[in-house]
């Protein structure tokens, strides 16, 4: 029985090959675990973040509202009274100085 050097270079490749496939398959294993403790995280965790921040933005939405309400209208309800007086005056003021331009006096 003798051995050629291609032969020889087979069987190692051969077991090259197997030792390379078991560490894949445990790498495979792993990655797995990994996986699935990162699922496992997002759900505990990353899920009260969410509830949380989906509460604060409904409080930003009702704080808004309630500014809006109490605070905005009022003063464009007084702005815009105010400049509608001052449009007023500005009208009155145009006839009185055209009826004194027409007085010879």
């Amino acid at each position: 029985m003798t051995t050629t050097v291609h032969e020889v270079v087979r069987d190692i490749a051969i077991i090259i090959l197997a030792v390379e496939s078991i560490i894949v398959g445990i790498l495979l294993g792993v990655l797995t675990i990994q996986v699935s403790r990162l699922v496992k995280m997002l759900r505990e965790e990353i899920k009260p973040m969410l509830e949380a921040t989906q509460e604060t933005v409904g409080t930003v939405k009702g704080t808004a509202a309630f500014l809006s309400e109490h605070l905005v209208s009022p003063v464009v309800s007084v702005a815009s009274t105010v400049s509608g007086l001052r449009q007023a005056a500005k009208v009155l003021a145009g006839f009185r100085s055209h009826d004194r331009s027409d007085d010879p006096a």
